[in-house]
């Protein structure tokens, strides 16, 4: 965790264009210092030596040694923060290098200004500054967990459980432990689960997708009227907010899109609160991993109509910022190890609370 007060970023780019746009959007908050630029992994691996940054923007197209292995030895030789920069055609990167140790990526600056560029800057700058609370050690822990794998897990019991619909938020270090939790859920899983992750338009679908293929229940992106219902995943899009509607017996997914005044994308709140109004006490919430305080306001929705709460412990949280905003409420059901998550989720959605 860092001390000093202003946060140094090393910024590791092949383009130009990139490196000085990202300098400039840092440099607007004086809490901010960029100490060093590279444009190249060799580069970079020795300003990262030399400068000790306590974070790294890193693009993963660079010559003489690309951002993967890059990454690989950072993690290895001096684990830092790294925020990827990545164009929104390139998802697939995006995942990998989560899966190597990244801590959250932001989409490529364009030339293009207007509103397109200062919603980039916005996201980098909030982003860079959360990772004043960003815990690295954890972050390899979960990453552990993920190499490891799973046995399978037992099919669900029949039984009349009391709760219908699960509503998780996270933001950074939110991917890993999403996988974490949907892996482990069995494909009989009797509620709805409606997932609110902070990630920008063109990723959350192939996160889905990805979820999908390595999980046994059925994952999705959400879409305009959608059904919600039991042991469907439904992942709200990037660039929108998720929220229900009654449709004669049952919820149908309502997208509205996001502003670029929304401090939140997609907006953990607005999703718990509209569970919390159509399922009241058959709601549960789930605040996971990030920074900020979104799911704070829909935890407390949830609680006042008799739904049940959980929230990731700091033991394993790589930002402790929203689970820690959640419990200070004082109205979580459990704090809990992000291992331990999807067996409760299992527990009380089967028997219900007890």
């Amino acid at each position: 965790m860092m001390t000093d007060s202003k946060i140094k970023v090393l910024v590791v780019d092949d383009s130009a264009y990139s490196r000085q746009t990202i300098k400039k959007m840092l440099e607007t908050d004086p809490n901010i210092i960029v100490i060093g630029i590279a444009s190249d992994g060799i580069d970079a691996m020795a300003k990262t030596l030399r400068l000790k940054p306590d974070l790294i923007t890193l693009d993963f197209e660079m010559p003489q040694m690309d951002g993967f292995s890059f990454l690989r030895w950072l993690m290895k030789e001096r684990p830092t923060p790294v925020i990827m920069v990545s164009s929104y055609s390139d998802t697939k990167t995006v995942f990998k290098a989560l899966e190597l140790g990244a801590v959250d990526f932001i989409a490529k600056p364009t030339k293009r200004a207007s509103a397109e560029l200062q919603g980039i800057e916005k996201d980098l700058l909030r982003k860079v500054r959360g990772t004043k609370n960003l815990r690295m050690d954890r972050l390899s822990k979960n990453l552990q967990l993920l190499s490891a794998g799973h046995e399978g897990t037992p099919a669900m019991e029949p039984s009349i459980g009391d709760i219908d619909v699960v509503a998780i938020g996270a933001s950074t270090g939110g991917p890993a432990a999403l996988q974490i939790i949907l892996t482990r859920l069995p494909s009989d899983f009797s509620a709805a689960v409606l997932i609110s992750q902070h990630m920008p338009k063109g990723f959350t679908g192939p996160l889905a997708e990805r979820l999908d293929k390595l999980s046994e229940v059925k994952i999705k992106e959400a879409e305009n009227g959608d059904i919600v219902e039991e042991g469907k995943v439904l992942i709200c899009p990037g660039g929108y907010h998720i929220a229900l509607r009654k449709k004669g017996q049952k919820c149908h997914v309502l997208l509205k899109e996001a502003t670029i005044e929304d401090k939140y994308v997609p907006s953990v709140d607005t999703m718990m609160t509209s569970a919390a109004e159509h399922y009241g006490s058959k709601t549960m919430g789930v605040v996971l991993t990030g920074m900020g305080n979104d799911g704070k306001k829909g935890i407390l929705e949830i609680k006042s109509r008799g739904g049940y709460t959980i929230a990731e412990s700091e033991e394993t949280a790589v930002v402790f910022g929203m689970p820690a905003e959640v419990i200070n409420t004082g109205v979580v059901d459990r704090v809990l190890p992000l291992p331990e998550i999807p067996m409760e989720l299992i527990k009380i959605v089967k028997r219900g609370q007890d």
